[in-house]
């Protein structure tokens, strides 16, 4: 893989997938900033990677300014972006009867705004740069949807369709984007779940003998390997899913 000295920005980087991946994209020789709103979290990351390769910033994705914020560091510590990897994002899965309108705003801050806003910072430093790279994660419930997960399905379709829509406005300025689309995958999440027994019924399925769930790192080495194709190649959407179930 080709990331020697590529400038890669990781939204939600403080645990599952967008941890795995900024540990993926380092050992190949990547320099990445990274971010998330759990700051101890990122100082433990960073503390186990080489200083020169990395730099966190607390960041909530939902706040513009904070987005902009970890764009700016890394041109100011490493001179440009490469890519940017919008990965943070929720999943408070339950019925559309349980009217838990907090969270249906929260989901819509966060998998959509915060998107939008990682769109929002980089897009200006990739026209003046001349080319990049936007990636997302999406999930399978970007393309089909389930009872409970309705607004979480919702979101993820709007992730599709916000990244399809970029990638045939920006192509002529040579910016490139990437779906990420996983199927289940064993990580944090399921803390995002207001519903306790919901959340306990998922932990018990990735522990079950059953469970035939990603790992973070698996959908970190497809990342990876969409970053590093050459300027010519253009991974649109990149679906991973369990080889069993």
């Amino acid at each position: 893989m080709n990331l020697k000295d590529k400038v890669v920005v990781v939204t939600g980087a403080s645990s599952g997938i967008g941890e795995a991946t900024v540990k993926i994209l380092v050992k190949r020789g990547a320099k990445v900033v990274f971010g998330a709103r759990r700051l101890e979290k990122l100082k433990t990351i960073a503390e186990s990677l080489p200083d020169d390769q990395v730099a966190f910033k607390e960041t909530d994705v939902s706040k513009h300014k904070d987005v902009v914020s970890l764009v700016d560091l890394a041109t100011q510590k490493f001179g440009k972006v490469d890519a940017l990897y919008n990965n943070a994002g929720i999943m408070p899965i339950a019925p559309l009867s349980d009217d838990r309108r907090d969270e249906w705003q929260q989901m819509l801050d966060i998998n959509i705004m915060g998107v939008l806003n990682g769109i929002s910072a980089v897009l200006p430093i990739m026209h003046k740069q001349g080319y990049g790279h936007i990636l997302a994660t999406d999930s399978m419930a970007g393309y089909e949807s389930f009872p409970d997960y309705a607004v979480y399905c919702g979101t993820k379709y709007a992730v599709r369709a916000i990244l399809d829509s970029l990638r045939k406005e920006e192509s002529s300025n040579h910016i490139r984007t990437t779906i990420i689309a996983p199927g289940a995958v064993s990580t944090e999440l399921y803390k995002s779940i207001g519903d306790p027994k919901k959340a306990k019924d998922l932990v018990d399925y990735w522990n079950s003998s059953d469970n035939s769930s990603l790992t973070a790192d698996d959908v970190a080495e497809g990342v990876a390997y969409a970053i590093s194709t050459p300027q010519r190649v253009s991974i649109n959407e990149l679906k991973i899913a369990p080889s069993a179930g």
